[in-house]
Order: C-alpha cells, then sequence, then structure tokens
C-alpha cells in the first residue's frame, strides 16, 4: 500500500504546503544551521540521514510552517487580480522547507521510531491539521481558486493545466471551504482531535504489537516451524533480553506466519490469542475508546460537510463515488465465496480426522491443516519452495528483471548514500535511455520500532515545475534472519516485494508538471491498481525462471514445482478472499455509522458488523480486526479497504490484456507505462482506465484469477 502518514488527506499541497498557525509564531525561531533549512545537497535532493538528528524535525517543522505561512498569505492577499500562476503555481511552489521535513519525517516515524520521534509526532500531527484547515478554510485564498474555476473555460488552459484547477478546487469544497465562519470553526476543533487520536492510535498500536509477541520458554513447543524460524526466534528473544528464551513476533494481520508450521495446538492457540487481543488488554495500549472516538468524530465531520456518514464523504472523489456501490461490489462476490468457504472447512475438518485429531476447526488450525490439505492435493510444501526465495535474489533477479522486461529499467546499488537503518538497501533506477529515473530504497526486515504491514512512498516527489525526481522507498516486516543465515521467504513474501515495487513503479514513472497530480497522488481505489498488477509478474515464466534458484546450489527451481505453485494459486481462496472482504466490510459497516449514533462498543459493533457480511467469520475472521485496523484508523484509508478489491479487478482485467497481446513484452510495457504508469492523477479515473483496457471494468477476470468462476464466464 501507499502511505501517508502525518495527514490523510490527498494530494501533495495538503502533504506539504501547509500554512502556519499565529500559535507558532510564539514559539522560538530555529537555532541554528538545520538540515531541512535547505534542499539536500546528495543525489535526486535525498534526505541527509548522515547529519539528520531526532531533534531537528521539530525546529523545521515549526519553521517550515512559518515560512508556509508567509507564502500562503501572500497569494491570499495578492491584489492582482487571479491567475494560474500566480495563485495555482505559487501555491505549488510553497512550502518547500515543510515539505523536506514533513516527507522525511513521514518516513523514519513509521519505520524506524522511537521516544523521541514519537513525541515530534504528537506534537505536531495537530499542528499540521490545522495547518491543512488554514490553507482550505481560508476564504480569500479559495474565491481565488474559486474565481479560476468559474471562468476555467475561458482561460485556455492545457490539459494538466485544466486537472489541477479541477483538483484544488474539489480540494477545498471537500475540506469544507463553502462553510460558514461558526461552521469552520467547529470543523477546525474536529479536525485537530481526530489527528491526535489517530496518532494516538498509531503509537498504541506499535506499542500493543511489541508486547503481543509470544514468549515460548520450550523450544519443544515451537516444533514444525524449522530451525531458521527457531534460531530467528531466540535472537529476537535476546533483542529483548530475554535469554534462554524465544519470542514469535507479531505482524499486522490477524493470522501470523508460524500458525502454518507449528505442530503444537496450544502454541498455535496461544499466538493466535496473542495477536487477536493485542490491544483489546484494558492497559494503556488499549486502542478500543480512542477507535469508538474516531468513529463518532469522523461522523460528525461527515455531517458537519453535507453527507450522511464518512463512507459517503470519503468515496465522493473515488472511482467509486459511493458507498453503496463499493459494497454492491463486493456483496457479488459473497454467494461464491460463502459457498467455497464452507467446502473448504469441510475439507479441512476432513484433513484433522484423517491426521488422527478429534477436536473442531478454529482460526488458530485453518493455516496448519489447509498446509497439510495443499501438500496432499497439490504435493506442494511451502519449506521446499522457501530455498529459491532468497530475498536479495528475488529482488535483483526477479523484481527488478521483471522492470527490465517491461520497462526497460536497470538498476544499481549505492553505499554512499546514508540511511536511516543498517539494514536499509539503496539503488540508483536507470530509465530505458541511460538516464537517472529516481532513487530506490528497500527497508524489508522485522523491527520492533517499525509499524506492521508493508507499504511505499516517497521522500521526494516529481515535479517538474520543482524539477525534482523521485526519490521512492518500500518498507515490508520480512523476518530478519539470525546472523550468517540467508534471508529466504515465503512466496506470500515475495508477492508482497512485487506489489510494493509496483506503487514504486508509479512513483518513478510520474512525470507531471504539478506535484499535486504526481505519481501516487490519486484516489485510493486507484492507488492499488498498480501495485496489484505488479504481482502477476512473480509467477510469469519468464521472470519466475530468472530468480527462483537454489540459494545453494543455484539450480533453477524444478519444472514440476513450479507447475505445482501454479495449480495451487487458486488454492485456500475462501480464506485468502474471505479475510480481505470481512475486513473492508467491517471498515465500511464503521463508517456508515451517522452523526447521531452513540459511541460505540468496539466488541459488539463489530461482532454485529461481522455476523452481517454473510461469510463465515468464525472460521475465517477478517484479515484485521477492529482493534489493530491500521489501515482505517490512522493510514488514510478510512472507508477504504475495499480498494484493495476494487483495484484488483482492474489489476486483473489489465493481466487480461496483457495476455491477450503477447504478455511480458517491452511494447505492452510501454504502452501501460504511458497510459496509465506515467499519469499520476492528469486525467480521471475511469476515462484513464478505458482507453487502456477498452471498455469499463469487468469483474470476470478477478473471479476467475479466484478460482470463483469457471474461465471464459
Amino acid at each position: 500500500m501507499t502511505r501517508t502518514v502525518l495527514l490523510g488527506t490527498v494530494g501533495a499541497l495538503a502533504l506539504a504546503t501547509l500554512a502556519a498557525t499565529p500559535a507558532l509564531a510564539e514559539r522560538p525561531a530555529m537555532a541554528g544551521a538545520n538540515p531541512f533549512a535547505t534542499a539536500s545537497t546528495l543525489p535526486f535532493e535525498a534526505p541527509r540521514f548522515d547529519i539528520i538528528k531526532d531533534a531537528d524535525y521539530l525546529p523545521a517543522f515549526e519553521e517550515g510552517m512559518k515560512i508556509q505561512l508567509a507564502e500562503i498569505k501572500k497569494i491570499a492577499d495578492n491584489p492582482a487580480a487571479p491567475t494560474f500562476d500566480n495563485t495555482l503555481v505559487a501555491m505549488e511552489k510553497s512550502g518547500r522547507m515543510l515539505d523536506r521535513v514533513g516527507q522525511t519525517f513521514s518516513g523514519v516515524v513509521q519505520a524506524n521510531t522511537n521516544d523521541a520521534l514519537d513525541a515530534v509526532q504528537t506534537t505536531v500531527s495537530p499542528l499540521l491539521s490545522q495547518h491543512n484547515d488554514a490553507i482550505y478554510l481560508n476564504d480569500k485564498l479559495f474565491q481565488r481558486v474559486k474565481s479560476l474555476y468559474d471562468k476555467r473555460d475561458s482561460l485556455k488552459l492545457k490539459p494538466e493545466q485544466a486537472q489541477l484547477l479541477k483538483v484544488y478546487y474539489q480540494q477545498f469544497i471537500h475540506a469544507g471551504a463553502m462553510l460558514n465562519d461558526a461552521d469552520k470553526a467547529t470543523l477546525r476543533d474536529l479536525n485537530t482531535k481526530l489527528s491526535s487520536l489517530e496518532t494516538a492510535f498509531q503509537q498504541k498500536l506499535v506499542a500493543a504489537a511489541k508486547e503481543g509477541g509470544l514468549v515460548v520458554d520450550d523450544k519443544a513447543k515451537l516444533a514444525g516451524m524449522g530451525d531458521g524460524a527457531i534460531a530467528a526466534a531466540a535472537e529476537a528473544a535476546k533483542g529483548r533480553k530475554l535469554e534462554g528464551k524465544y519470542l514469535v513476533p507479531l505482524q499486522n494481520t490477524t493470522q501470523q506466519p508460524a500458525l502454518s508450521s507449528l505442530d503444537d495446538r496450544a502454541t498455535r492457540q496461544a499466538l493466535f490469542e496473542r495477536g487477536w487481543t493485542r490491544a483489546e488488554k484494558g492497559d494503556a495500549n488499549d486502542t478500543r475508546a480512542t477507535i469508538s472516538d474516531i468513529a463518532n468524530l469522523r461522523a460528525q465531520k461527515a455531517k458537519l460537510l453535507g453527507f450522511p456518514n464518512y463512507a459517503a464523504y470519503v468515496l465522493a472523489d473515488q472511482m467509486a463515488v459511493t458507498p453503496d456501490a463499493a459494497e454492491g461490489f463486493m456483496k457479488r462476490m459473497v454467494p461464491a465465496l460463502a459457498a467455497e468457504q464452507k467446502r473448504e472447512a469441510a475439507e479441512i475438518q476432513a484433513q484433522i480426522k484423517k491426521d488422527g485429531q478429534d477436536f473442531a476447526l478454529k482460526p488458530w488450525d485453518w493455516d496448519k491443516y489447509a498446509e497439510q490439505v495443499r501438500k496432499a492435493k497439490y504435493d506442494l510444501d511451502e519449506g521446499a519452495l522457501k530455498p529459491y526465495f532468497e530475498l536479495h535474489t528475488v529482488l535483483e533477479e526477479g523484481v527488478f528483471y521483471a522492470a527490465n522486461q517491461l520497462y526497460g529499467l536497470t538498476f544499481k546499488r549505492r553505499t554512499d548514500i546514508p540511511v536511516y537503518q543498517p539494514d536499509v538497501l539503496v539503488y540508483d533506477v536507470i530509465d530505458k535511455d541511460g538516464s537517472a529515473l529516481g532513487l530506490m530504497y528497500f527497508d524489508y526486515f522485522k523491527r520492533d520500532n517499525k509499524s506492521g504491514g508493508a507499504w511505499m512512498s516517497n521522500f521526494v516527489q516529481q515535479s517538474k515545475l520543482l524539477g525534482t525526481k523521485p526519490v521512492v522507498y518500500n518498507v515490508c516486516n520480512f523476518t530478519k534472519p539470525a546472523p550468517g543465515q540467508p534471508a529466504l521467504i515465503s512466496f506470500s513474501d515475495v508477492t508482497t516485494m512485487f506489489h510494493e515495487f509496483g506503487h514504486a513503479l508509479h512513483g518513478l514513472f510520474a512525470n507531471q508538471t504539478y506535484e499535486t497530480l504526481s505519481g501516487t497522488n490519486v484516489a485510493r481505489d486507484f492507488v492499488e491498481f498498480p501495485s496489484q498488477f505488479n504481482e502477476h509478474w512473480a509467477l510469469d515464466p519468464k521472470v519466475l525462471a530468472h530468480y527462483a534458484k537454489n540459494y545453494q546450489t543455484g539450480e533453477a527451481m524444478p519444472a514440476e514445482l513450479v507447475e505445482k505453485i501454479k495449480k495451487a494459486a487458486t488454492f485456500n481462496q475462501g480464506y485468502a478472499l474471505g479475510e480481505i472482504v470481512a475486513a473492508a466490510m467491517l471498515d465500511l459497516e464503521w463508517h456508515s455509522l451517522p452523526a447521531d449514533a452513540p459511541k460505540q462498543d468496539v466488541d459488539a459493533f463489530e461482532k454485529e458488523a461481522l455476523a452481517k457480511t454473510g461469510l463465515d467469520v468464525d472460521d475465517v475472521p477478517p484479515r484485521y480486526r477492529s482493534s489493530y485496523f491500521l489501515h482505517i484508523w490512522g493510514n488514510g484509508y478510512a472507508a477504504g479497504y475495499y480498494a484493495y478489491l476494487w483495484t484488483e479487478m482492474l489489476d486483473d482485467d489489465s493481466y487480461t490484456w496483457f495476455k491477450d497481446h503477447g504478455g511480458l513484452t517491452r511494447e505492452n510495457g510501454e504502452r501501460f507505462r504511458q497510459m496509465i504508469l506515467s499519469k499520476g492523477h492528469t486525467e480521471d479515473y475511469g476515462p484513464m482506465f478505458r482507453a487502456f483496457y477498452g471498455k469499463d471494468p469487468d469483474i470476470g477476470p478477478m473471479l476467475q484469477n479466484r478460482g470463483l468462476a469457471p474461465e471464459g464466464k
């Protein structure tokens, strides 16, 4: 996924050019030289992690906001008649210092935080929310934008200019620019409170995940995990000063990787329950009261802005447009999906009995016995795959190779660019003509001070106006091997690498004049399209043969093993798709609450919402429970988790087009680059997709790819 940490608003202006509030004028001026005061002298203006200190961030934020205040005030107070250049271009150019500190801080606080950075985030998040309001609720500024929008047909703007004007106008309206002064004051208060609560949720969850890891005293209880995984658990325990013990850390999802291999059922149950209740301990890291407050305030905000609920507010500028469209899209999957879940549960229960066990299937049993069913049906052992998926080989000979075959890109490792953590890798990205396209960071291993999940974002965004090229990063949470051991990953992890790099391509191929429209600054239900599309190349025969090599012998994965992977591709889809649909429906249910609804009992609300889905949520719980659903409470995907499914439809449609036109070719890659990846938000999403695909999105290829519909139906 792509991630916006400090604010959930869309567009470069909201990230980087937030007008300062008067309260900051009372703070002391920034002391001495600050690494964010001027553009970095490193290649591509990459952050100066060699000189940036934790103490630099807050003063830089404060100074950046002061500078921004003067720039925005000058634009709003300009006595000259509004023009595209003196209003919109001026806004695009403003806030450079705040942009530098904001994008750098956003990357580091999510991937490598500490108490000092958490404190900065707590202080700055509500201030940035106030700055956002200071721009979008500034009536003088809005009237300048509105005057341009009202006479847009006579301005003779170029297409990208016309789109920029349209996007700015819509953002002002969506942010409350048309409200009266009293309602604007109420909105400012709501936004400030929400920003503080969302930050609190993020920080509670990081701490809850850290504390929630399963500590095991007896190595025998980890039987089945494999020597490498057990060694990693011992190493993780040492990192917490738990000598002689084993720590199985939590990933951000409901299911945990070790559940597919642990032999001891009590250990599986303990691990599952540690994850399931990680943020529901009744302690300082319990997120439920925070969630209830966020949902309530979001509903109030939606009503103030003229919407029946927060979902309607969020989706108004998305590709789906309405919650009914998003929900209806998902409900089309439910009958076939529910039937598949029932079939799979019966199959797994039979496998439990066949294994000589006599217990009813529970969620902590599913992955373990599903793996046995998979072995029996396809003779495919996940453990047999891992020796062929060494992380660095997958990256350079798989992810990079596919990008070369499709787009002509090449990559060169750099060790002279400073990083924020020693495990981070940096590469030059070189375009098909040999020119420098951008810079790419990879941070793959899990740490206690890293948020869960996987994501992409920018340290520097592309803009022809500003003369900047993209500096992009991918972050994941793979288990770090014990010292001296290879970084062997699962095929699911391989898919994650291709996914996040798909986001990176979207950012790297940005070719816009204006940062607001650049790269991944698009709707949530479009931004996941390039990333999910890129997943398909992980199994492309040419690509797979290039990277799936035994780390010890260098031999390619045997053809029969490759065939088994392909045959098993639609296995367990009742679970894999079901957990996502359940989470997406839970998200929409939370954000369909009206403003007059009381604050919710989180557990009761969740139980009732999941019961409405028509799915087997007892055996197949949602991928994220409300209390650890970081996407929707802290990362800008509120009422937007359905986007992963919506964009899966788009990506499967597009992959079908590729298959029909020759597959992995430079010609096809160039067409996709020019018509999708390089467009940013310079066009509306529906016409952009139709121009590439030739018609409106079709759910058929998605259902076929998931094995829920026969080919050709």
